[in-house]
Formats: structure tokens, C-alpha cells, sequence
């Protein structure tokens, strides 16, 4: 299907992507997973083998067609997106190697798509997550277990994977965590005291005693808790909340970011509580009315402060 010299060049993409600019190894996967598929069309396409020789020839015709296949078989045009970008960085980063021209497919534009905005919780119904996540477990340690999490998501803004990703090293839980986020991006997080509260009830409970280099957090027979735990409690108590489907673990990350701004919470602060790299990422984070932003600009502009 794929030449060794295009097999090569394909893993050494990845490793730039890795080592240059810090991409975590989900998206590293993903990257793989969409390049592949792309070659794999264009093997069938052509009727032959792909190298760096056929690579570097293909036109707008031939990305045409692979976008109508792709769509053809069900691809969602949010998909269909992030696959082409996935292949024009490929393909950008391979034609200043192999000094072919690729206009062809950085030209070819990405299908339109109706972006869709986080939908956080309200205040109120944050708060009664946290309570009846409490109610789903019968072991009284796992529902305690449960409970730290979520406060954890809510109450420090943090990632599913980050709030799981806690050691022994880490708790008794500071006043102040430091959090290696996506793409090793490290930054510093307020622990509130309902959140370090809830920790150390849960580790009381715990029939597993913390260790160093061991998860925090447990499943029931001792070893890592993995998200679909918490993604399946969040679920029984969001239809016994009568909550939306949107209602999920990463919503009480989008809540807490929402939250801290409505209470008149500096954007750019926030963007770094979250890790976010780009402000664009915080400001489409956070669901905010417009008035609200208004507040912030006029309190924060220069000009309108003059």
C-alpha cells in the first residue's frame, strides 16, 4: 500500500510532531489514523503501490475525489476537516523535504462545518451533579471516589485525564497543583478547599493506600481508574437529574471556565488555568453573553478606559 521510503517519511512527521512541537500521543494517533486512510485512497485510486514518486503528483482531481468518497461513506464534513489538515501538514512538511511542489493539496479547502460550542452546566446544576454522582455507587469509598473527581473537573477546571492522572506524590493535594496538560504544557492550578476536601474524604475511604508512583484514583479492584467510569456515573446521574446528554465529564471543565468568568474572571487568567494555548480556544470555551464580554472589554480596553 505505502512505500518503505514513504513509510519512513510518515513516521519521521510523527516524530517532529512529537519532538518539535509537543503533540500529545492521542493526536499523534489520530494524525496517523487520517494520513494512512488518505494514502490508502489514493493506492486504489491510482492502482498502485504509493512512494514518494506518485505522492508528489497528485492534482486537485484527485483530492476531489478523495473528499467525495470520504463523504460518500458517511465521513462528517467536522471529520473530513481534520483529516485534510492532518494530510496538508503532512504533505507541506514532505514537499520541503523531497523538494516537490504542493500546491495541489494545500489548495484543496476544507469542508464547511457548523462549529459546535460547548454547552456547560448551570450553576446550580453543577452543583446537583456532584451531589447525586454521590448516590450512583453502593460502595461508600467509590462513591466518595466519584465525588473527589468531579469536584476536581468543576472545581479546578481540570481534564478527565488530568484529574486521573494524579499519584500518591501528589496528595495530601497542595493549595496549588502543578498540571502537565496536552502537549506537555505545564501549568499552576488553585486547589479550592472543597476540592482538597473531597480528596482526602476519598482517601480516607480507600481500601488502596496511597502510593508515589501509583494513581490517586482506583477502580474497584485496585488499579488505575480509567474516564469511562466516570463518564458512566456522570450519565446515571444526569438522566436522574433529567439533564442533557451534554452533560459530561468535560462540560463541568467548560462549567468551571464559564463560571469563573461570569463571576468576573479575567479571560486571559483563565486561558491559563485551562492550559489553553490560544485565547480563541478560552473565549469559544467559555459560553458567555455578549453583554458579559462587553463588560470585560470596556473594563479591560485602554481606549474605553480612557
Amino acid at each position: 500500500m505505502v512505500s518503505p521510503a514513504l513509510s519512513r517519511a510518515l513516521a519521521d512527521w510523527l516524530d517532529h510532531q512529537r519532538a518539535l512541537k509537543g503533540a500529545a500521543q492521542n493526536t499523534l494517533t489520530a494524525y496517523q489514523t487520517d494520513v494512512l486512510g488518505f494514502l490508502s485512497f489514493m493506492t486504489q485510486h491510482h492502482g498502485e503501490a504509493q512512494g514518494l514518486g506518485p505522492i508528489s503528483k497528485i492534482a486537485v482531481t484527485d483530492m476531489r475525489s478523495w473528499m467525495a468518497h470520504e463523504r460518500g461513506r458517511g465521513v462528517s464534513a467536522r471529520s473530513l476537516a481534520r483529516s485534510l489538515s492532518a494530510v496538508k501538514s503532512f504533505y507541506r512538511w514532505l514537499a520541503d523535504r523531497e523538494g516537490f511542489e504542493p500546491t495541489a493539496v494545500l489548495s484543496t479547502r476544507s469542508p464547511k462545518f457548523q462549529k459546535k460550542l460547548p454547552r456547560p452546566l448551570a450553576v446550580d446544576a453543577a452543583r446537583a451533579m456532584i451531589d447525586t454522582v454521590e448516590l450512583q455507587a453502593r460502595e461508600p469509598w467509590i462513591a466518595q471516589r466519584d465525588v473527589a473527581v468531579v469536584t476536581l473537573l468543576y472545581g479546578c477546571g481540570l481534564r478527565i485525564s488530568e484529574a486521573l492522572g494524579l499519584t500518591g506524590a501528589d496528595v495530601p493535594l497542595p493549595a496549588t497543583l502543578r498540571i502537565m496538560g496536552k502537549g506537555g504544557k505545564e501549568r499552576l492550578v488553585p486547589v479550592i478547599p472543597a476540592a482538597r476536601a473531597a480528596v482526602d474524604a476519598y482517601l480516607r475511604a480507600c481500601p488502596f493506600p496511597p502510593e508515589d508512583d501509583q494513581p490517586v484514583f482506583r477502580g474497584a479492584r485496585g488499579g488505575a481508574l480509567y474516564p469511562k467510569a466516570i463518564q458512566s456515573v456522570m450519565a446515571q446521574a444526569r438522566m436522574q437529574l433529567g439533564l442533557p446528554a451534554t452533560a459530561t465529564p468535560h462540560a463541568m471543565r467548560h462549567s468551571f471556565a464559564t463560571h469563573l468568568l461570569n463571576a468576573g474572571g479575567d479571560l486571559r487568567s483563565i486561558q491559563e488555568l485551562l492550559g489553553h494555548a490560544s485565547l480563541s480556544t478560552t473565549q469559544a470555551y467559555t459560553a458567555v453573553d455578549t453583554a458579559r464580554l462587553m463588560e470585560v472589554y470596556d473594563a479591560a480596553h485602554p481606549k474605553a478606559a480612557g
